[in-house]
């Protein structure tokens, strides 16, 4: 069963120095019938002007993965992190019994594109903590990469969730396939380019929800940068 959320029937927001686009309710925008997939929370794509950011701003219970496409991103957080966050790089970030942090685009010049993803964790009240890891556009080429896992394997990112994150650039007219356990639910997010999932067709900013299906064969049409979430 396939149910494709096109980027066309996101929530959007434009602050003028932050245009963001929710795919489930978040901030001002509500719909219940988005409110999300399985413990999939927020899918925000969110473009940061030049200079501007968030503010410090709390959060808890919740596991945060930014992913940057285009520009960089700051983070300064309560447990003493300062690291700035390049395309290829993940952050993962454990709210737990709660912390506080920014994020601001450094560049004067240029501004920020980037997907944050909420994912809502396995237990309340866990120890606070954060990772950022560098995944080469090499061992992610027409390949699904690992790069979030509940157990760090392979060298993927710690979260605490009952979930599997993969990222992959797919070539124009080459494929991408991944078995689905029995019970498990996939969440595909088109990132950059066009590709074909179960006959329905994907451009960027799309989300498709896979269920009861054995298999995900992801064809791209063109060059195409995705992720996605295999979910409990």
């Amino acid at each position: 069963m396939y149910q494709l959320r096109k980027a066309s029937e996101r929530g959007h927001a434009n602050y003028g120095w932050l245009d963001t686009y929710h795919t489930f309710s978040f901030s001002s925008y509500y719909d219940p019938q988005h409110m999300r997939f399985r413990n999939l929370r927020v899918m925000n794509e969110d473009f940061v002007a030049p200079g501007q950011g968030f503010g410090t701003h709390p959060h808890n219970d919740m596991e945060i993965v930014t992913y940057v496409l285009q520009g960089a991103l700051e983070h300064r957080d309560s447990m003493g992190n300062g690291e700035v966050l390049r395309p290829g790089e993940f952050q993962r970030m454990s709210a737990g019994t709660g912390i506080t942090h920014s994020e601001f685009n450094p560049s004067a010049a240029e501004p920020t594109h980037l997907y944050q993803i909420w994912l809502l964790p396995e237990r309340k009240g866990i120890e606070p903590s954060y990772e950022q890891k560098k995944f080469d556009l090499g061992e992610r080429t027409n390949r699904l990469r690992l790069v979030a896992s509940p157990n760090g394997e392979d060298g993927s990112l710690t979260i605490h969730t009952q979930a599997k994150i993969y990222l992959s650039t797919v070539q124009s007219q080459k494929s991408v396939y991944l078995a689905i356990p029995p019970e498990k639910h996939i969440w595909l997010q088109q990132m950059r380019g066009t590709g074909v999932v179960g006959g329905h067709s994907l451009a960027a900013g799309d989300g498709l929800a896979i269920s009861d299906e054995a298999m995900m064969e992801y064809q791209a049409t063109s060059e195409s940068e995705i992720l996605v979430f295999e979910l409990a």
